[in-house]
């Protein structure tokens, strides 16, 4: 691209690190994202289900998360648990660019299937 006097414009200096600033995500955004995950990672949840929600103690550049969910019953309750922590570490991972040695599942509720014919 060149300017109106016909020269390029030079490109940027390059700033050192230390005078650029630093990037901080706010604990919220990290549970935010961390409850987004568990979502994904549920699919569908029982109708009266109160959505997934998550904690968060970020250290450094390593986060701890603590989700609390509901499910329906009867599932495989430690294989929907372990989906939403494989699931949480690699978005929260990738999404913010944290390390999550430890995510915690809750369950707070199970909700019973309901039965065909039943009012």
């Amino acid at each position: 691209m060149t300017s109106a006097s016909g020269e390029t414009p030079s490109a940027p200096a390059a700033v050192a690190p230390g005078e650029r600033g630093a990037l901080r995500i706010a604990d919220r955004v990290v549970a935010k994202v961390a409850s987004q995950a568990a979502r994904e990672a549920l699919g569908s949840l029982p109708k009266d289900a109160v959505p997934p929600h998550a904690t968060v103690v970020v250290h450094h550049e390593a986060v701890r998360v603590r989700v609390h969910l509901e499910l329906d019953y009867p599932s495989d309750i430690g294989a929907r648990c372990a989906a939403v922590r494989r699931h949480v570490v690699e978005r929260v991972g990738a999404l913010v660019d944290m390390e999550v040695p430890e995510v915690a599942v809750h369950v707070e509720r199970l909700h019973p299937a309901q039965t065909q014919g039943r009012a």
